[in-house]
């Protein structure tokens, strides 16, 4: 016998829970991809999505997952032989990493120690050190949705700025844009990347990267970027199908523009204190929890703590019977540990992830929280009691 029969609760951090609204604005015929309501819905589309990164400068928008983004960022604003420098916590920063090494880039890798966050003071000294101006760009994530670590991208502006670097700062927004606090121009980034299927509530298959006059001047310098992956002509399209270079993902946009629709209605700052509280009420039930028993919050600070992901720790084989027992009696997943792993635990199967991005409300994930508990119950986990009060009074107190 379960109790998981009725609609399930994907508490993944990515693809997210997708509004009715969205799906039903997704439910229709194929329009006409050369005239009409979907050319006026496009520009509207690249213009709201501007106002969600927080940027006056240019967007172009690319069939594509996250992947496919951090390959359209590099082949813009780099050439082969160039370098940069990529300072990681966690998966999502040693991909990116590895994208351009693949095309052909040096990368110097900055793996920070496990769980924590950057070390300003290293990467200052690293930039510092670069007399000759090598370095052609830091890229960081804002948000890794392995380790669930934030960075704040206005530190590295401020030590790039010290020091004089005329590196471009590139952000990785993916887990982070329309949860987290991301304001590209008042954070001095010059080029962010983003993708449909987190915050901004759509299936995957849509990329987006947003950049500025700065590195669109880098655009101009690079020789070869080919006709697919060039910006130029998908931010400044004479003709619809450059919006896209070819067919337009015409369902993807019906439901972007819904999802646009109701981030707006809500407001940009509701929408971001929204997520915030819930995720605080999570954070307050796992250090109830802690506090008799083996789960740990991974982020102990909580001004490194993403407002979309919480990564948390509960030890082998623990965390996989929990998630086996969440998704099978009571019809809640909760993400893998990706990309985590001690030496005690080499496959990461000791950590898990809660998804908190996007559509969601306070009853959804006081829900969730309360089917961790009855797992945790269920299957003998000690844990510490009055977790559920602790998360509702973080709730209570933020509405």
């Amino acid at each position: 016998m379960s109790l998981s029969e009725g609609r399930p609760y994907l508490a993944i951090p990515g693809p997210s829970v997708m509004p009715d609204r969205v799906l039903q604005a997704m439910h229709c015929g194929a329009p006409n991809i050369y005239a009409g309501e979907i050319v006026t819905m496009t520009e509207s589309i690249a213009k709201d999505l501007k106002r969600v990164a927080g940027t006056e400068h240019h967007v172009a928008m690319y069939i594509a997952n996250g992947h496919g983004v951090w390959e359209a960022a590099l082949r813009n604003i780099l050439s082969p032989g160039d370098t940069v420098l990529v300072p990681s916590v966690g998966q999502f920063g040693k991909g990116w990493a590895n994208m351009a090494r693949s095309i052909g880039v040096t990368v110097d890798y900055m793996d920070f120690p496990h769980l924590q966050p950057m070390d300003m003071d290293q990467i200052k000294a690293k930039l510092q050190a670069d007399t000759d101006h090598k370095i052609k760009a830091v890229l960081v994530t804002h948000v890794d949705t392995s380790s669930s670590i934030k960075t704040d991208p206005r530190v590295l502006r401020g030590i790039l700025d010290d020091c004089g670097h005329p590196a471009l700062l590139g952000v990785d927004c993916i887990a982070s844009m329309g949860c987290d606090r991301f304001e590209m121009d008042a954070m001095g980034v010059d080029m962010a990347i983003s993708a449909s299927q987190k915050g901004l509530m759509v299936p995957p298959g849509v990329g987006f990267v947003f950049f500025n006059d700065r590195a669109a001047a880098v655009r101009a310098t690079v020789e070869a970027v080919s006709e697919y992956w060039d910006w130029t002509p998908r931010a400044t399209p004479d003709a619809y199908y450059k919006y896209f270079n070819g067919t337009a993902p015409t369902h993807h946009l019906f439901g972007l523009r819904e999802a646009l629709d109701m981030i707006f209605e809500e407001g940009l700052e509701a929408n971001w204190r929204r997520h915030e509280i819930l995720a605080r009420a999570i954070w307050a039930a796992v250090e109830v929890w802690g506090s008799e028993g083996p789960m740990q919050l991974n982020v102990r600070d909580q001004t490194n703590r993403s407002h979309a992901v919480t990564s948390a720790h509960l030890g082998a084989p623990a965390a996989v019977d929990l998630r086996n027992w969440l998704e099978q009696k009571a019809g809640v997943t909760l993400g893998i540990g990706l990309g985590m792993s001690t030496q005690e635990d080499p496959k990461g199967e000791g950590f898990f992830r809660f998804g908190h991005m996007g559509h969601m409300n306070a009853h959804m994930v006081l829900g969730m929280l309360g089917t961790v508990e009855a797992a945790m119950i269920a299957l003998n986990i000690p844990h510490g009691k009055g977790a559920l009060s602790a998360a509702a009074q973080v709730v209570a107190e933020g509405a």
